[in-house]
């Protein structure tokens, strides 16, 4: 990354996992985080990390006044609120709203990982935008039901969710209703996660699939973006230069940056999404492309 750049590129084999500084984990055991992007870096809208919770850790309850959105990579992780405990697993995501009593821990035998956006992005010097607060009772974790209508703040994800031929209702790991919804163009397809629809003001959480002739030009947001690769390999170029990436490798994408992507492989390449602020309701996207077919018009009429 250059001094004039608004990118970050974080590799896997590179990742660093600290214990938190945020008041509210004060306390904690068995708790570290790789900060991915954070105040250090181009982000002003984003935290992003990937956290880990070994097991019999736990993280004492706190409220944030940030948006968190999780989706959990590995292991089984507890959150709790005070509408009681879910076990949260592989596949699982969910959103924890401004100021809402939360705390986690980790009643399993392997460690539990997640991936974790935050949004406004914290600042350290107001001790992360965290406070502690009393803990909140423990009982016995419930797992997410995402048929149940009282569930308002988790969703599940498979892999065949992101299968368009496999979106008929007795395939479908919901009811049908938008929340099912795919979005598929180009060879990419996009499920989203934690959006509008479930609560989120700040941020989106979605996952995307590329098939092997998956290819997105070169474009730009008025939001940033944050994309931890989980499968196959992608050839992605952030404000002209270009880098291979694979499963565990982060990237993001601040405002103003021209990125793109092309699926190396032959098969499926998928990864995960964030995006802070949320993306207005027209032009989320300008093209290179568009506004250079427009240039050659103007030039040759």
């Amino acid at each position: 990354m250059t001094s004039s750049s608004r990118h970050v590129v974080r590799r896997a084999s590179e990742a660093t996992y600290a214990a938190p500084t945020e008041e509210s984990a004060t306390g904690s055991t068995g708790f570290s985080c790789w900060r991915a992007v954070d105040e250090t870096t181009p982000a002003v809208h984003t935290g992003f990390a990937v956290c880990r919770l070994e097991p019999g850790g736990s993280v004492p309850a706190g409220v944030q006044s940030f948006e968190e959105c999780v989706y959990v990579l590995d292991g089984t992780v507890v959150l709790t609120t005070p509408e009681g405990d879910r076990a949260l697993g592989p596949g699982d995501y969910g959103l924890i709203p401004i100021g809402l009593p939360h705390a986690w821990r980790n009643d399993g035998d392997e460690p539990a990982r997640w991936a974790r956006m935050l949004a406004p992005q914290p600042r350290s010097r107001y001790a992360g935008d965290a406070i502690a607060v009393p803990t909140l009772p423990a009982g016995s974790a419930a797992a997410v039901d995402v048929r149940d209508p009282r569930n308002r703040l988790f969703g599940h994800i498979e892999l065949e969710n992101m299968d368009v031929g496999k979106q008929s209702q007795d395939l479908l790991a919901a009811s049908a209703s938008m929340r099912t919804a795919l979005l598929v163009y180009s060879g990419i397809t996009v499920k989203m996660m934690v959006d509008s629809d479930l609560g989120a003001q700040h941020t989106t959480m979605f996952m995307v699939h590329y098939d092997p002739d998956g290819v997105a030009g070169p474009h730009d947001h008025p939001f940033e973006e944050t994309y931890l690769f989980l499968e196959g390999r992608v050839e992605a170029e952030f404000d002209g230069e270009r880098y291979e990436l694979g499963p565990g490798d982060v990237a993001f994408a601040g405002v103003g940056c021209v990125h793109s992507f092309r699926n190396l492989g032959h098969g499926p390449l998928r990864w995960l999404e964030t995006q802070a602020p949320q993306p207005p309701s027209r032009h989320s996207y300008r093209f290179v492309r568009d506004w250079d077919y427009l240039r050659s018009a103007l030039e040759g009429s």
